[in-house]
């Protein structure tokens, strides 16, 4: 008995292909989920590390030209009203809303810093946005995907049990198969969630410190304007 048991055994395909195959429709479903929420979540890792990597080489290179020492205007012709740069875009927000405030006479019509601080904090929440999104499914993937491969183990042990109890075998060759499916459902789950969180945690802290630069260079910005206000 133990002899074929064993020969039984080593037949057995324990490949991650060979357990999947094996594996329940409720499990197979669970494990689609999780790889596909997997290459999601690296799909979306992937495309925020360039974006962000673009936008300080951007912000960099906007820094260096606006404190070059040439003139706002002549910055802001080269930049036009609706740049691509996100610094940029702040800067184009608040010149235009300075031009914007002039009446033609050329003084200046009341409340021009007020609209030009709020022009560019409208610039800043679109940004915040525009980097930001995305980094939800991550913290949505980290935080529900080991649950979830929790649930597909679940219910592989379940019927793992059951097919014990119909073969009334308690042999480990013949339980381990069943034990081994259950628990890749947990595996793939864990692979989608470690990788989630980390880089959740990054790329957030990541896109608060470019926001917190673009809101740097407004307060920077609005002070210059109201110099020139001023005087």
């Amino acid at each position: 008995m133990e002899a074929e048991t064993l020969a039984l055994a080593q037949e057995i395909d324990f490949s991650m292909w060979g357990l999947f195959a094996r594996a329940t429709f409720t499990v197979k479903l669970v494990m689609v989920m999780l790889i596909l929420a997997s290459f999601w979540s690296w799909s979306i890792i992937i495309q925020k590390t360039i974006q962000y990597r673009k936008a300080r080489s951007g912000n960099e290179a906007f820094d260096h030209a606006f404190w070059s020492g040439e003139p706002l205007d002549g910055l802001y012709q080269q930049i036009g009203p609706d740049p691509d740069g996100a610094s940029e875009k702040v800067f184009a927000a608040g010149m235009t809303e300075w031009r914007r405030s002039h009446r033609e006479d050329g003084g200046l019509i009341p409340g021009a810093t007020a609209r030009i601080d709020r022009s560019m904090d409208v610039a800043i929440a679109k940004e915040a946005d525009r980097l930001q999104k995305g980094l939800t499914v991550l913290a949505t993937v980290g935080s529900s995907a080991p649950f979830i491969g929790l649930f597909g183990t679940v219910i592989g042990i379940m019927n793992a049990f059951i097919e014990i109890a119909e073969q009334q075998n308690t042999n480990l060759a013949v339980v381990a198969p069943g034990i081994a499916e259950a628990l890749l459902a947990t595996g793939l789950g864990l692979l989608a969630a470690i990788p989630a969180v980390i880089f959740y945690n990054k790329l957030n802290a990541d896109s608060e410190r470019i926001i917190g630069n673009h809101e740097a260079f407004a307060d920077e910005f609005a002070t210059i304007l109201s110099r020139q206000l001023d005087s």
